[in-house]
């Protein structure tokens, strides 16, 4: 990579860690719902993890809809579209990192903390080497099923879960149509993508070094126990359990 390169994907990651940190910001002086007063950082964190999760995903469709070829060659196809996906979703899991890591304990936040340096490392290499572009979009797919997590966290501490027209706690029809999606998405754009993803690793690992396949299937086995784990706490908390917490988590 010339010095020119080097400095405009380092100059949109920049740029994305600030909208980032800007949008959070603006959150601060926008109404917070009533009951999501005394979890106003949570609020706007998830608010913008959501904006960025609408932003990622589509743009993730849109690089192969546009670039179907991307797929031929997941390691050294790319182009700035896609690279510029990459970047800006780097710029958004640093913001992240560093909003959760000073805002939140260290026992409360390890799994996402932990996420996030795995993603980070993966697509660091991307964007430096600029090989594994399109295998790096690909994982950016997960994020259409956090459109609907993140909405549906939202939901939850707005106290919007239940109905209010009746004397019994029962979900509102918002809340059982996200909790649907959620599921739904979850199924194919994360087991389904995260499956895809392993295949393919394991496929193409003589044409990878040691350290890329090992970098990969490590950050692999990490999202799949962590999918594993939310697919449990939601069909738990939404199909399973008779208790409706508004505590928010998941």
């Amino acid at each position: 990579m010339d010095r020119q390169q080097s400095i405009t994907y380092k100059t949109r990651v920049a740029g994305s860690v600030c909208s980032f940190k800007l949008l959070n910001t603006i959150l601060r002086f926008l109404p917070t719902p009533e009951q999501a007063l005394n979890k106003s950082w949570r609020w706007r964190n998830i608010s913008t993890s959501l904006a960025h999760s609408s932003l990622s995903g589509a743009w993730a469709v849109l690089c192969f809809y546009l670039q179907p070829q991307l797929l031929e060659d997941l390691i050294s196809r790319h182009s700035l579209l896609s690279h510029s996906l990459v970047a800006v979703s780097t710029g958004y899991f640093i913001h992240d990192f560093l909003d959760v890591a000073l805002n939140r304990p260290c026992k409360q936040s390890w799994e996402v903390l932990l996420h996030h340096s795995a993603v980070l490392s993966c697509f660091g290499l991307a964007l430096t080497s600029r090989l594994y572009v399109g295998y790096s979009v690909v994982s950016l797919l997960i994020e259409i099923n956090s459109v609907f997590l993140h909405i549906r966290q939202l939901l939850l501490l707005s106290g919007r879960r239940n109905r209010t027209d009746t004397n019994t706690p029962r979900p509102s029809v918002t809340y059982s149509v996200t909790s649907w999606l959620t599921l739904a998405t979850m199924f194919v754009f994360r087991v389904c993508t995260v499956g895809w993803m392993t295949r393919w690793l394991v496929a193409h690992s003589e044409h990878m070094p040691r350290f890329v396949l090992t970098m990969g299937a490590t950050g692999l086995s990490l999202i799949s126990i962590m999918n594993v784990v939310l697919l449990y706490r939601l069909i738990r908390a939404d199909f399973i359990s008779n208790t409706h917490n508004t505590s928010g988590h998941l």
